[in-house]
């Protein structure tokens, strides 16, 4: 049977490149499983656009931040949902565009006519690709007006936030701020009572009969666990640190921050246990739900305090406590940590019960203003009971640790802090004071963890690359690594951990919030108080301004501690040359200043196109008055990347030598013998002739010529004198000394002995203790030296002589 073209070309692609055989039935089956799954995508489809429509109208509807806040977490659900089906569809589609691949085009016109079955294969795959087309669109532009969605949500809460701030609900010492209306009261209790009710009814579900003994035993496991098994999980942590982790601050730093991880998981399980424990006889009701997702993180959020300040304080392991803090001053702090998570419980359970229940304004503001007035009483505590106990020990006698700076900057922020937040409920500005209370706690909290993780990174770095433990004999004899080696993968890798946990940090205290608050809200206000119509020429606004003025300072900081680490840390680390660190360091502070300016322009909202008559008057100036700095500033670039000179060098120019100490940007300092400093533009080290006297490795020439008369023994001489360089300890053997017969004339013989020395500037040294040694020994030799006077009585003689012979020849 001849087989017909078509049917025969795919055979052999299919054979060459691994594709599957197209016929009627292998494209059927795809083609009908994706029209069979059609309508669940379609159906999907509509469902999600029916969820946005819905999240929309109650967006249109919320009148409280929780509501706006589940209204966000809902659209993140939906964008994810819509991700999901958006990856599924993708391998659907690329299939169907893989089997029309294989049938190829369309024959064009007056060409050999397909069959009937290929036709109909080919319009069954382009039907089908267009509607996964047409689905995966639809889908896409789904998920990008949710997306939408969740923005504007965010913009809500931001603007709802500000004016929440900004609202003066009352003092807190007026009559109105204890005493809501009646009819809000009244409403409140009923829904109030209605939440109590569902609980009831979930607590009496879990202790019935049936579920009685296993309620019983899951609470008393959750006990357990908080309790004795965080006892236990410490102490044996803390035995595998004594018998496993090498000397040192690695023991103490993993301790502090297990004893905080250990608290936080244990409260996580046991929270997880309570939850299982009142859900498995009857699903929560929707309420009931909200505020057990609500107290999960609240009680995580407890746990994080509790477990950060036992760690801080370290009462059960004194000696392996990580600040220096005396025994007396941490036994009288013990009390605060867990005070504060337990406040912190308390009210943050009571407002979760008023955004569960939709309370209203005034019992919201009672809350808030109880929760801010007792933080604040507690954080002004804190401070002046530390002060006490330093005091008292000091009448007594007793030698404290002396606080450091950072501590008592602390102290001082948390008193203004404090005394801020009740002078804020005092005016009536509650919101306000109950964000500056929390927000205190959370950053206190994020620093804190900061703290012990870059101590513990630390730490755990010098161990792993220090040649005194297994894991640092372990890399030497693997990769065949030096001691030095060690120790610069140490100061790189714990560079690169604290950068990160650095970016960590910011992005925690930048984004981490609790309850309706961010932290960048409050500096959001001032520069939307701040921001007007700006200077229109430049398109400069205050608020820019301040980001600008924020970024430079940040920009600088950064960049000096930068500095300050290649410098001392990394650099004699790594390069052994002074010279080459030092023009790394400059070259790199002039590349980071750059990009400061351009930053710090950027964040002033400097339009560059509105620049162009002050970049035509810096060309003027450049002409003329800039000429020489723009000069000597790209001659100090040349210096720092070409290197010339460097730092050390000993170099001669115009007349003088001296030693180079620095290259600026506009100048290179030279320090004279004298200790006096010349200060050279860089553009004469780039244009006159230079004399590097220790480029290379150069060495030091010693030459010392001495006049003889003419009756000395030349050979006795050239050995003194080849005696006395060999034995001095600075000579070098290779190459080795030499003397030269220089001249002879009248005056006398010249002998010339030349020696090297290590560097050149050995050579003033080394010549006058050659000098001194020489002349000691020619005395012992009874070898005379041409004096000055008869060098010169000879020269005259001989002047004489020849005038003489002129005459006598005339």
């Amino acid at each position: 049977m001849i087989m017909k073209p078509l049917p025969i070309l795919l055979f052999i692609f299919s054979i060459l490149f691994g594709l599957p055989l197209v016929t009627h039935t292998s494209v059927a089956a795809p083609v009908a499983a994706v029209e069979d799954s059609q309508p669940d995508v379609a159906t999907a489809l509509k469902n999600y656009q029916k969820q946005l429509d819905t999240i929309k109208q109650q967006v249109s509807k919320a009148n409280t931040d929780s509501q706006l806040s589940k209204l966000f977490d809902a659209t993140q659900m939906l964008g994810a949902d819509l991700g999901k089906l958006i990856t599924e569809l993708h391998p659907v589609q690329e299939k169907l565009q893989a089997q029309l691949d294989v049938l190829g085009p369309e024959p064009a016109p007056g060409s050999m006519a397909e069959t009937a079955a290929v036709v109909k294969q080919r319009n069954a795959l382009n039907s089908s690709k267009k509607q996964m087309d047409d689905a995966i669109k639809r889908s896409q532009a789904i998920k990008a007006s949710t997306a939408d969605l969740g923005q504007q949500i965010n913009d809500l809460r931001r603007v709802a936030f500000k004016t929440q701030l900004a609202l003066n609900t009352g003092s807190i010492l007026s009559s109105d701020f204890w005493s809501p209306k009646t009819y809000m009261q009244t409403e409140e209790l009923d829904q109030f009572s209605a939440f109590i009710q569902q609980l009831q009814q979930t607590w009496d579900n879990s202790w019935q009969e049936s579920w009685r003994y296993g309620t019983l035993g899951l609470l008393m496991l959750a006990a357990t666990i908080w309790s004795l098994g965080r006892y236990i999980v410490e102490r044996f942590l803390a035995w595998l640190s004594i018998r496993y982790l090498p000397d040192g601050r690695l023991r103490r730093s993993f301790m502090a921050l297990a004893t905080a991880m250990i608290t936080l998981f244990a409260a996580k399980l046991a929270l997880n246990l309570i939850v299982i424990t009142f859900s498995r006889a009857q699903p929560f009701t929707p309420q009931v739900q909200d505020f057990s997702n609500g107290f999960m993180q609240l009680g995580l959020f407890c746990a994080l305090i509790a477990g950060l300040g036992r760690a801080y304080l370290s009462l059960s392991r004194p000696s392996w406590r990580l600040p220096q803090m005396d025994d007396a001053i941490a036994s009288g702090m013990r009390y605060f940590p867990p005070l504060i998570a337990v406040l912190a419980l308390a009210f943050g359970t009571v407002e979760l019960i008023n955004n569960v229940i939709g309370a209203g304004l005034g019992t919201t503001v009672l809350g808030n203003g109880l929760v801010s007035a007792l933080m604040a009483l507690l954080l002004l505590v804190i401070p002046v009971r530390a002060h006490y106990i330093r005091r008292q020990l000091e009448l007594s006698g007793t030698h404290i640790e002396k606080r450091s700076t950072l501590n008592g900057v602390a102290h001082i922020l948390i008193l203004v802090s404090a005394v801020v937040i009740l002078f804020s409920l005092l005016i009536g500005y509650v919101a306000f004071a109950r964000f500056l209370a929390y927000q205190l706690i959370w950053i206190a909290l994020v620093l804190m963890a900061f703290y012990f993780l870059v101590i513990f990174t630390t730490d755990l770095c010098a161990a792993i690359f220090s040649s005194q433990t297994t894991s640092g004999r372990a890399l030497k004899k693997t990769l065949n690594f030096k001691d030095r080696h060690l120790e610069q993968l140490m100061i790189i890798f714990t560079a690169i951990a604290k950068c990160s946990l650095l970016l960590l940090m910011i992005v925690a205290l930048i984004n981490g919030s609790f309850g309706t608050t961010t932290p960048n809200s409050l500096i959001e206000k001032i520069i939307t108080i701040l921001s007007g119509e700006g200077l229109k020429r430049l398109n400069i606004v205050p608020s820019n301004l301040l980001n600008a003025v924020i970024c430079l300072m940040i920009g600088i900081y950064i960049l000096r501690v930068t500095k300050r680490w290649l410098s001392h840390e990394l650099l004699p680390k790594t390069i052994s040359d002074i010279g080459i660190r030092a023009s790394l360091v400059t070259l790199f502070s002039n590349v980071g200043y750059v990009l400061i300016i351009l930053i710090t322009l950027a964040a002033l909202g400097i339009q560059w196109n509105n620049l162009a008559w002050i970049v035509s008057a810096l060309s003027v100036g450049i002409g003329f008055g800039l000429q020489e700095i723009v000069k000597n500033f790209i001659s100090g670039l040349i210096l720092l990347t070409e290197r010339p000179v460097k730092v050390g060098d000993m170099i001669g120019i115009g007349g003088v030598e001296g030693d180079v100490r620095r290259i600026n940007v506009r100048a290179t300092e030279i320090q004279l013998s004298d200790r006096s400093t010349m200060i050279v533009p860089n553009s004469q080290l780039i244009s006159q002739n230079v004399r590097n006297a220790t480029m290379g490795n150069a060495q030091g020439v010693v030459t010392i010529a001495l006049t003889f008369p003419t009756d000395i023994d030349p050979e006795l001489v050239r050995n003194i004198l080849l005696s006395a360089y060999r034995a001095y300890d600075s000579i070098l053997e290779t190459p080795a000394p030499y003397v030269r017969f220089s001249q002879l004339g009248p005056e006398g013989i010249i002998l010339s002995v030349t020696g090297y020395v290590a560097s050149p500037r050995m050579v003033g040294s080394t010549k006058s203790d050659l000098l001194f040694s020489i002349l000691k020994s020619l005395r012992e030799q009874r070898v005379n030296i041409s004096s000055p006077k008869e060098v010169v009585f000879m020269k005259q003689r001989a002047k004489n002589l020849v005038d003489e012979e002129e005459e006598h020849s005339s």
